[in-house]
Formats: C-alpha cells, structure tokens, sequence
C-alpha cells in the first residue's frame, strides 16, 4: 500500500499542475511522510537486510525531494495580478462566504489612513500565497474589507494597495 502511495506521489512530481503545494498543511503532511521515513530506514538497518534498507533510503530521498519542491513553490513570489487567472479555476476558494463586518463597506484608495477597527487581527488574511497575493512587506498585512482585499501597513494604519472585488 505504501509504495502504492509513494508512487502515485512521485507521478504527481511529473504532472506540474498536480504537485503544487496548496497550504501549510501539505507541507506538514510531507514532514510528516519524511518522519515516517526515516523510521523505515532505522528499522531496515535494525533487520539488517542491505536490499531493504537501500529501498527505504531511496523512498526517504524521494520524500525529501517532494517536500523541497513543494517547499520551493511554496516561496514562489506572486505578481499582483497572478490571482485572477487562478480564481477563475477555483471559484469556490473565492466565494463569499457568511461574512460579516461590524461596520459599514468603505471604498479605500491607497494612501488613506484608516482606524485600527478596520484592520484588526480578525481581518487579516492568515495565508495570502493560498489566493496567490504578492508578499505583503514588514509591517503590512492583506486583510478582507468585504469583497476587497485590502494591503494595510498595521504600524501606521495607512492603506498601501486595494484589489477591488477579489471576493466572489
């Protein structure tokens, strides 16, 4: 079974489209999968048999190399428009949703400094590479405002960047 599910994984490496990490949790998931395999290997050494032993070491090298590719686009830097194209495909990431503000929508443009209660730590957007947002830099945080998305320096309360209409 799972060599059934180490080859499915490296046939995903191929497939570009297939491997792309998606969240943190994928990532977890292949620390895990190294964890696993280097209890493989400790335990083919303790059997002593040479042949499984290179197996494991093998299976153990390539969930290294699976964790490093999914790691390297994790780090991938999105443009500010890589978003449109992949919310296209994914619709359901985008969607609405039941959400609720205790205030009232505000059409912000770049520059505009705003009150703490509209960038608070419940607005922030916890992982904008999973909506492919460019890096918010030192200081700044994505938050939702509504159906926008919102680039706000938390320092100083200025808006740094708005995408209109990013929510479905």
């Amino acid at each position: 079974m799972r060599n059934l599910i180490i080859s499915a994984l490296m046939a995903a490496t191929v497939i570009p489209g297939v491997a792309t990490a998606q969240s943190y949790g994928e990532l977890r998931r292949d620390r895990q999968e190294i964890r696993e395999e280097r209890r493989d290997v400790r335990e083919a050494q303790r059997r002593g048999d040479w042949r499984d032993v290179r197996e494991e070491r093998r299976e153990l090298r390539d969930a290294r190399r699976e964790y490093r590719e999914d790691l390297r686009d994790r780090e991938r830097r999105w443009g500010r428009n890589d978003w449109q194209s992949y919310r296209s495909q994914n619709r359901a990431l985008y969607s609405r949703g039941n959400w609720r503000a205790p205030f009232r929508y505000n059409s912000w443009r770049p520059g505009v400094r705003i009150a703490p209660t509209y960038y608070g730590q419940r607005y922030w957007i916890s992982d904008p590479w999973r909506y492919r947002l460019p890096p918010a830099r030192a200081n700044a945080r994505w938050i939702r405002h509504y159906n926008d998305v919102v680039l706000v320096d938390y320092r100083r309360g200025i808006v740094l960047d708005v995408i209109r209409n990013f929510y479905w």
